[in-house]
């Protein structure tokens, strides 16, 4: 039996984008701040020797520089001060939300509403200074012995610091406001206008590869159709539901008895989305952001061994992948987005219950115990895209960075925006049909009174 509410959003009509005044101002205030993210890429780190820069980057452009360059939208490439991308927001959103799930101040400050969501979010910001120091210090460092500055010094260690520093707090700052005030969540568009924007230059090196005939036909058609298929499957994975049947009891309102209903609580095959893979991709980003602009010398020849063990298609990589993917899978399922506790006591107050199951602690074990293997295939799922793409990229030597981990990404935020969308048009629609049933009423009592006064 379909909804009203179903019925109303299959029928809703993009062409109602023309009468929603207020999600086109919100579309048009998202748009805008995500140009401003894009011409923040091309504005250069003071002290960066622009020649020496493009021709490392053209050299590191098939290893794990092309990964560090598509996730920051080609600022790190061209070493902009959006160099450090929003991944130090990201990695201390991780921190936190550990420490939450393990320190009981923290978790009784999240309990205490909007106050305690303010103060983590204020936690959050420290972190992310605290990281964008460090990794800006070690990002300054590695260019000075990579030779890449035209005046090494103290001076330059501290002006990219800064410069760094500054870009990834604007950027946390533009993705926030485009949550608060746009369309979609901000922190995810951002990195999702970072991806595609280096999508087109990247089909364009591997057609090159493919003429040039580096790279055979039926590899440039097997990894089309590889993509496709990749997508399709997200989609479907995606749009996955494991749904809970939930009874309601009947009820006495005065003489009158109500018939109990039924209902449905939908649990999705992978209720984290994208951020596990976000999150793992964000804790491997750090060491090898240092490994591939450090010399070969010192802590530099350090980090290219950690390189050697821990880049892209290799066995350590690859295992560090799949388990940070499982950990974050469940991590943030039952810590952020899907808690049995508070579902079993919200269905608890409304009376409701899973048949053969008893409301209360009963409820939320079975809950736990359905979300549990849910997430064994939601988590095996979201490795599989992650990694397939890795393994076929080692070995067939694919001149650009395509993981599996940027078209989830992708997909993933296109569907969650044009659901905001929909519900927004949908909101529209409720409150054009709310005014005309107004306007409705009120005509008809001008036309009773009308003619009771001709009477």
């Amino acid at each position: 039996m379909v909804s009203a509410a179903e019925q109303m959003a299959s029928n809703t009509s993009w062409a109602a984008l023309g009468k929603a005044t207020d999600l086109r101002k919100r579309i048009v205030f998202t748009l805008m701040l995500l140009v401003v993210y894009r011409l923040g890429t091309w504005i250069p780190v003071p002290g960066i020797d622009g020649v020496e820069l493009r021709e490392f980057m053209s050299n590191a452009g098939a290893s794990i520089g092309g990964m560090l360059s598509m996730f920051t939208g080609g600022a790190l490439g061209r070493m902009g001060v959006f160099a450090l991308g929003i991944m130090p927001y990201i990695s201390a959103s991780i921190i936190i939300q550990l420490l939450t799930a393990m320190v009981p101040a923290l978790e009784q400050l999240k309990k205490e509403g909007e106050s305690g969501r303010k103060k983590i979010n204020q936690y959050t910001r420290y972190g992310t200074v605290f990281l964008a120091t460090l990794q800006s210090y070690g990002l300054a460092v590695s260019l000075q012995s990579g030779d890449l500055v035209t005046n090494p010094g103290g001076f330059f260690i501290v002006s990219c610091m800064i410069t760094l520093i500054g870009g990834t707090m604007f950027l946390m700052w533009l993705g926030e406001q485009i949550t608060a005030r746009g369309i979609g969540n901000g922190i995810s568009l951002i990195i999702f206008v970072g991806i595609i924007a280096e999508v087109p230059a990247a089909l364009a090196q591997f057609f090159a590869s493919g003429r040039s005939g580096a790279i055979s036909p039926a590899v440039i058609i097997g990894v089309i159709v590889m993509v496709i298929a990749i997508i399709a499957f997200v989609v479907f994975m995606e749009r996955s539901l494991r749904k809970v049947h939930i009874q309601y009891p009947r009820r006495q309102v005065g003489m009158k008895v109500y018939d109990g209903g039924s209902s449905h609580l939908p649990i999705k095959v992978n209720p984290a989305g994208v951020i596990p893979a976000i999150f793992a991709s964000s804790l491997l980003l750090l060491p090898t952001t240092i490994a591939a602009f450090s010399g070969g010398q010192g802590s530099g020849a350090v980090m290219s061994t950690i390189l050697a063990y821990f880049g892209p298609g290799q066995p350590l990589y690859l295992l560090f992948f799949t388990g940070m993917i499982v950990f974050f899978a469940y991590f943030y399922t039952y810590n952020v987005s899907f808690k049995p506790d508070e579902v079993a006591e919200n269905l608890k107050n409304q009376n409701g219950f899973v048949p053969g199951i008893r409301p209360g602690k009963r409820t939320a074990e079975y809950l736990e115990y359905v979300v549990s293997r849910v997430l064994v295939l939601g988590s095996g799922y979201l490795a599989l895209v992650c990694l397939l793409p890795e393994i076929l990229r080692a070995q067939f030597a694919i001149p650009f960075y395509f993981g599996g981990t940027s078209v989830l990404i992708v997909v993933s935020v296109t569907m969650d925006t044009i659901q905001q969308v929909q519900s927004h048009l949908l909101a529209h629609q409720y409150e054009g049909l709310i005014e005309k049933s107004q306007l409705g009423g009120k005509g008809k009592r001008r036309a009773r009174r009308k003619g009771t006064g001709r009477k």
